[in-house]
């Protein structure tokens, strides 16, 4: 099977369905959105071999998207409930998901997960390689090259549309590393995985010294690259070192690569931040990549928070997003703790949304607040059933609203009586009758 890219449809002028789709959610017109993915500024996740998907525009111009992950574990794994999180994250907004399955079928987990859902949905696939190695060789290190692209062409088929690759974390990097230690090391999974397979068999990276093979992969099924940030922060103190800027410079030109291949890609940032840090590196990553989508983990802006890092992924992704982020990550409450519940999932989506959306409203304009304007309204009139409709939870918002005994209906129980606009609607009208 081969296909011509959507970038190379892009760079030829030639207009496509998906380009359509994408222009007529974003409002914009398709002759920008063509122009920008032939630049490299935009990017549209979806797969050639995927049928059910509906096409997501991410990058300059657009709005703000958002991630949810989800995925088995060794210690909880339940298919039914990971499908039932991606059918919550969907209801309450997400844009994309992904599938970071570590436990039970992985073949099984995405391809159900794929059938379930209609938004792209992407992978890391060093983690089915590397677990599958385990399995069958006794130890991540024993994964073979073959495994990883196997594996990479397998999730291909099944329609995955984008995938993280760590192909900058270099064996030059990793070396240094193991001689002159940060705080936190490395706390990406897939980074890991593959900084001990270069450590124990003292070989490059495969994605990267493969990387030319990678891109005709990625041609062969127009999957979108996700250049993973495997040398990200894992803590506040590690922030913008040698390591996640060397990284940062190796992926710079991998996308200048991947864009003469005519392949779709995006860069993946921290991490762990403080807040003034975020503008630095969203501009780091906007110049060294030539403005190539940002998809960012957060940041999260300080350590001292478990339970709460869905509140703290949330200020750090709108400052991000602010300075030019395109893509959140969304936390839950459960992160650095274990596996999300349904409700963390929830409240994680519609913690990263809220960020999303106010970054919307500051970028670009009344377009992106016709809800907002919508609740205003809503307000000004105490309609408040049609407040509940333009609330993004709009069954929490109820319930809080019908916790209290209310005397009257048509305010809340904060102002009862005094309410101030009950009270200056009545003066006005009482004027208005007597004038």
């Amino acid at each position: 099977m081969v296909v011509s890219t959507i970038m190379k449809a892009a760079k030829n002028g030639k207009i496509t369905e998906e380009m359509l789709l994408v222009a007529k959610d974003e409002k914009v017109s398709v002759q920008k959105i063509c122009r920008r993915l032939a630049k490299g500024t935009v990017i549209i996740l979806r797969n050639a071999c995927r049928k059910n998907g509906h096409p997501i525009g991410i990058g300059r111009g657009l709005r703000v998207k958002v991630n949810t992950n989800i995925g088995t574990s060794l210690d909880l794994c339940d298919l039914d409930l990971e499908i039932k999180k991606a059918e919550i994250a969907v209801r309450y907004g997400t844009d994309t998901l992904m599938d970071l399955s570590t436990g039970g079928n992985l073949d099984e987990s995405r391809r159900k997960i794929l059938a379930s859902v209609n938004v792209p949905l992407g992978t890391v696939p060093i983690y089915q390689a590397a677990i599958e190695a385990s399995r069958k060789r006794g130890s991540i290190v024993h994964m073979t090259e073959d495994d990883i692209f196997n594996v990479i062409e397998r999730q291909a088929r099944d329609g995955v549309d984008f995938m993280t690759v760590h192909c900058g974390v270099t064996l030059h990097i990793v070396r240094r590393l193991a001689k002159h230690p940060r705080l936190m090391g490395i706390v990406s999974r897939g980074g890991t995985f593959l900084a001990a397979w270069m450590l124990h068999n003292q070989k490059e990276n495969p994605l990267y010294s493969n990387y030319d093979y990678l891109l005709e992969m990625a041609s062969k099924y127009d999957f979108a690259l996700s250049l993973g940030d495997g040398l990200r922060p894992g803590c506040i103190f590690d922030s913008t070192d040698w390591y996640q800027t060397q990284e940062m410079l190796t992926l710079g030109e991998l996308v200048e690569r991947a864009r003469i291949a005519y392949i779709q890609t995006m860069v993946e940032g921290p991490g762990h931040l403080p807040l003034n840090d975020i503008q630095a590196n969203v501009r780091l990553e906007k110049s060294i990549c030539k403005e190539a989508p940002f998809y960012v983990l957060g940041p999260i802006v300080t350590e001292v928070a478990p339970g709460y890092d869905h509140i703290v992924a949330a200020i750090g992704g709108t400052i991000a997003g602010l300075y030019g982020a395109d893509f959140l990550c969304y936390l839950t409450p459960s992160e650095h703790l274990g596996l999300p519940s349904l409700e963390d999932v929830k409240e994680g989506v519609i913690a990263a949304r809220i960020a999303a959306h106010a970054v919307d409203i500051a970028k670009l304009g009344k377009k992106a607040a016709t809800l907002d304007l919508a609740m205003a309204k809503a307000r000004a009139n105490l309609d408040w059933q049609k407040q509940f409709e333009c609330a993004l939870d709009p069954e929490k918002a109820k319930k809080i609203r019908d916790r209290a005994n209310l005397k009257t209906q048509d305010t809340c129980s904060m102002c009862s009586q005094y309410c101030a606009i009950k009270i200056l609607r009545n003066m006005l009208r009482a004027e208005g009758q007597c004038l």
